[in-house]
């Protein structure tokens, strides 16, 4: 030890945490996150794991595009800092569009399992087959009937057109099995910053699949973020 110097530890450097939001996809519920939510939580990040319209605890209802937002909002404001945002199928759909409209109130967005355009014929042939599944078979409440309601209120939605305008950080997560990876490459030039993941040997529900290597891009994206800058507090509702 040299003179004029104490043996004091080296301080440890804080835990930089930051909040996160998740939104599920269509027909399962915010019980999808379990993986995610355990890790995340392990590591001190605050989680919140939400139900949308029509979905989870909130089966009784009908979904909506500006139900669905709000559910967002609520998660997003009861944070104490900029939360990152992470959407699987409809989920991540729909988070690109909070995104979209809120950019300013989220440090940075996730996107598993949606990176394809949502219209066309294909949209409009599911929707009906949805609609008569529904009617035929009574697979009414928290079942089928949320998957007419979700493609009646997505239609002529397009991701592209989000992210086109996003200048906050994006993560782009997908399985390589996934059949919603159509766009993958028109995501990319959309927003050339945006990071992908192609998750080897995960279908659509690569969190489910694959949670070990999902939870390890949620946590480099937190990592990144914080060596950014230290998280801003949200602003308060006005």
């Amino acid at each position: 030890m040299r003179p004029g110097t104490t043996d004091r530890p080296t301080p440890r450097r804080p835990l930089i945490t930051r909040p996160i939001v998740l939104v599920h996809g269509t027909r399962t519920s915010s019980e999808i996150w379990s993986p995610q939510v355990r890790a995340l939580q392990r590591r001190g990040h605050p989680t919140v794991a939400i139900d949308l319209p029509g979905h989870g605890s909130r089966s009784d209802e009908r979904f909506t595009l500006d139900g669905a937002l709000a559910a967002i909002d609520d998660a997003v404001r009861s944070c104490a800092q900029q939360p990152l945002l992470v959407g699987l199928s409809l989920g991540g759909y729909t988070a690109l569009a909070y995104a979209g409209r809120h950019e300013d109130r989220i440090a940075g967005v996730v996107l598993a399992g949606c990176s394809t355009e949502i219209k066309g014929k294909p949209l409009s042939l599911y929707r009906r087959a949805a609609h008569h599944v529904t009617r035929w078979f009574g697979l009414g409440k928290g079942s089928w009937h949320v998957v007419t309601d979700m493609l009646t209120a997505m239609a002529g939605y397009s991701p592209l057109n989000d992210l086109r305008r996003l200048l906050l950080p994006v993560w782009l997560v997908n399985g390589a099995r996934d059949p919603l990876r159509l766009d993958e490459r028109r995501y990319l030039r959309a927003v050339p910053r945006a990071r992908l993941t192609v998750v080897p040997g995960a279908g659509h529900d690569v969190n489910s699949h694959a949670p070990a290597a999902f939870n390890r891009v949620l946590l480099d994206a937190l990592h990144e973020l914080a060596a950014r800058t230290p998280a801003p507090a949200l602003a308060a509702a006005v």
